[in-house]
């Protein structure tokens, strides 16, 4: 994305107006450095340090995030607006849910775009649990689908993808998890799950069917709650990063009534 970053889009945290303004900052830096590695971190402190130093000054916050943003190129303004939509969709569908915590979304990357999603410890390995984890996973790509009309393959493509981890889940409710609707007391692992699905067509289109269900309900849940949707995905396009308290304030403010 080639338009300029506007630094003046993301609130000050609540945290850093009621609590420890340091851990409010810290938490800031860690949200927009997601995607980076320790040693992408260790030379942006660095290159930091030496800036503070030759401005006989103190290191600054903006030392650190201008070092960040050094590191990475310049997104499209289309692809930073599919980024925006798609993490926007994985995090109102994960709130409304009521799965756990947001604690943060980046966009500001041409390698993709991150969230990272907390959990409740309880409910967890549920069948309403499974299929909540795969309304989430192709939340994404319904959020592509309803705003833009059309979905890229940043939702697969790899094995650690949406898609990707979507279709191990669904694979593992109808073999490993005792949810399948044919035999589901029979334990069948696989180390291909793939190789399983290409040869058996009835046990793919009973996959498929839990992932196409998993889609519309991702797609009803982002249709039933468009302007947070679009307010989110807006305010991440802007802000690029955002930090779990920005994040929350936007779907709180969402939140339909009892």
């Amino acid at each position: 994305m080639t338009e300029p970053h506007n630094n003046t889009t993301t609130a000050t945290p609540a945290a850093a107006q009621q609590g420890n303004p340091v851990d409010a900052i810290l938490q800031r830096l860690a949200t927009r450095a997601m995607g980076l590695t320790g040693a992408d971190i260790e030379r942006v402190v660095r290159e930091a340090r030496l800036k503070a130093r030759r401005g006989k000054r103190a290191i600054r916050y903006e030392d650190i995030e201008d070092g960040i943003r050094g590191h990475r190129a310049p997104v499209p303004y289309d692809l930073r607006w599919r980024f925006a939509f798609h993490e926007a969709g994985h995090a109102v569908v994960h709130h409304a849910l009521d799965l756990g915590p947001v604690r943060g979304l980046n966009i500001d990357t041409g390698e993709g775009a991150y969230n990272l999603l907390g959990f409740h410890a309880s409910g967890t390995n549920t069948h309403t649990w499974y299929e909540n984890m795969l309304t989430v996973l192709m939340a994404g790509r319904a959020a592509e689908t309803l705003v833009l009309k059309r979905v890229s393959g940043g939702s697969g493509g790899s094995d650690d993808s949406d898609l990707a981890r979507a279709t191990r889940m669904a694979f593992d409710m109808e073999r490993i998890l005792g949810f399948g609707t044919e035999h589901p007391l029979l334990y069948r692992p696989h180390r291909d799950p793939g190789a399983v699905l290409d040869r058996e067509p009835e046990l793919a289109s009973r996959v498929h069917a839990r992932l196409e269900a998993a889609l519309d309900r991702a797609a009803a849940i982002l249709r039933r709650r468009r302007p947070t949707f679009h307010a989110l995905a807006k305010a991440l396009f802007d802000a690029q990063a955002l930090d779990e308290t920005a994040v929350l304030q936007i779907l709180t403010d969402g939140d339909q009534p009892p």
